[in-house]
């Protein structure tokens, strides 16, 4: 024991002594959060640098984004195919969504601290997504650097686990489209006005409204269209499921 312990110690210095003081930081805040260390550290470079305004052409995270995007999905489909059985691919469609929706993509990456990570800290604003594009990022960096198989089994154990995707289930991801599904069943006709409106200080809203048939249920101002027509689809939501009970009528949740 005390020997495996010197050998460890002594190849942990080593390649410490390899490794530049930035990339060692990120091997280390990576390996606690991976619990395995990673091999190539130029790949998790590349995955937490951001686009340069220059007109060179450096290396930043949105192609490992790209791929990390299309094998997140995959673990996630295979993973929500073998845990239920029994669903519809409806039902499967919908759970994956709630998954990979850049919403909660966003929060997991800001609960990982993953902006911590990058490698040129900027005065330049960050994107509402980029803690979600960082971890999509990883991913990708992370199935290079490994394969398929470790890359599925460091996302399911230490990622985005079954604990949490189990939470999502129950989830509304979209009000505006529980709307639609409950509407087509009921055989209502709900629909969305939208148009913009010059504020006082001269800047610009939109305001959204909910009808369903001849009424007018609900109504919502946001900084875009879309932000408005989902902001108007939650109120009501909440004004027609007391009436209704969409939640207990809808198998989408």
């Amino acid at each position: 024991m005390e020997l495996q312990k010197y050998f460890s110690k002594f190849l942990l210095n080593k390649r410490k002594r390899k490794l530049t003081e930035r990339d060692y930081f990120l091997s280390t805040r990576l390996y606690t959060m991976l619990g395995t260390e990673i091999q190539n550290v130029a790949l998790y470079r590349e995955a937490f640098s951001l686009k340069s305004s220059s007109k060179n052409k450096d290396s930043n995270y949105e192609r490992l984004e790209f791929l990390g995007d299309s094998v997140l999905g995959t673990i996630i489909s295979c993973h929500l195919f073998h845990t239920y059985p029994q669903a519809n691919e409806g039902y499967l469609t919908q759970m994956k969504s709630k998954i990979v929706n850049r919403k909660n993509l966003n929060k997991l990456g800001e609960d990982l601290k993953l902006t911590d990570l990058l490698q040129k800290q900027t005065a330049v604003a960050l994107g509402e997504n980029i803690s979600g594009n960082l971890l999509e990022a990883l991913i990708g960096a992370v199935y290079l650097d490994f394969q398929y198989d470790a890359c599925k089994r460091i996302v399911l154990e230490k990622l985005l686990t079954p604990t949490e995707i189990n939470k999502l289930e129950n989830k509304i991801v979209s009000y505006k489209g529980l709307l639609l599904e409950w509407s087509q069943k009921k055989k209502l006709n709900i629909k969305y006005e939208t148009c913009e409106e010059i504020q006082v200080n001269k800047s610009v809203v939109f305001r959204c409204h909910v009808w369903l048939g001849e009424e007018k249920i609900a109504n919502a101002t946001e900084t875009s269209k879309k932000k408005a027509e989902e902001k108007a689809a939650q109120r009501a939501f909440y004004i027609l499921n007391k009436k209704e009970n969409i939640l207990g009528n809808s198998k989408a949740l």
